[in-house]
């Protein structure tokens, strides 16, 4: 997209997305919960493979952008973080709340790393995508050139969570970001302390990166602000 503004979507298409996304968050819930037995398990599957036959009858190569995603508003409905179209997001839902970004998450079973705790690599996804959401809020934009956690405690699961983020340094093509992940109980306790650094790509580094990139409809037209940072809403 080579305009700033945002495009218009389908509401009935983004409906049917959000209602198959929950399901399959749900699916994806129950099946790391369930105790039934293996011939109901061998059921189940063969339920699945149907309907995935059925959703693999029209599909997108990756170079071309889902119909609903708009980059320059930065909504991206199938983000592993914050997508409302994904089976394996929570959804993050962020926000702006003063000079920071904020989102709450319970995170379940299939988040787990050490037993009822959240495994490190999902703090590290989450923390990357609140950072530069950061980014994002401050009128900034970059992709990610370095990233690093602390991991102050372990992060309990099925347990209300605050995540937060905000710019800490500017200097140009280049941006610092720093968040935590904390209890909602406790939110000046942090469990997991993350800090970033951001570049906004050259002209030359964006054309390589996404020249390749079309439109739904199969047109080239590469994001001119290329991210997978989410709207946010001020609180």
């Amino acid at each position: 997209m080579t305009t700033n503004e945002a495009t218009a979507f389908d509401p009935d298409l983004m409906a049917a997305v959000v209602e198959l996304g929950r399901a399959v968050r749900g699916l994806v819930d129950a099946t790391v919960r369930t105790t039934v037995e293996p011939e109901e398990l061998r059921s189940a599957a063969g339920a699945v493979r149907e309907v995935t036959d059925r959703l693999t009858t029209s599909q997108r190569p990756a170079s071309q952008l889902p119909a609903l995603d708009d980059p320059i508003a930065f909504r991206r409905v199938f983000s592993p973080v914050t997508g409302v179209g994904s089976g394996i997001a929570p959804p993050l839902a962020i926000r702006r709340h003063g000079d920071e970004v904020v989102a709450e998450a319970t995170l379940g079973l299939a988040y787990e790393g050490p037993p009822g705790y959240l495994h490190g690599g999902m703090s590290a996804l989450f923390m990357d995508q609140l950072l530069g959401a950061a980014t994002i809020a401050a009128g900034l934009w970059g992709m990610t050139a370095h990233l690093a956690l602390d991991y102050r405690g372990p992060v309990p699961l099925d347990t209300p969570l605050v995540l937060r983020a905000r710019v800490t340094e500017n200097a140009g093509r280049k941006s610092v970001i720093t968040g935590e992940i904390a209890l909602a109980s406790a939110p000046d306790t942090a469990l997991v302390q993350a800090r970033g650094v951001f570049v906004t790509p050259r002209p030359e580094q964006s054309e390589a990166y996404f020249g390749s990139i079309t439109d739904a409809s199969g047109r080239h037209r590469p994001p001119g602000r290329p991210t997978d940072a989410t709207a946010l809403d001020r609180d």
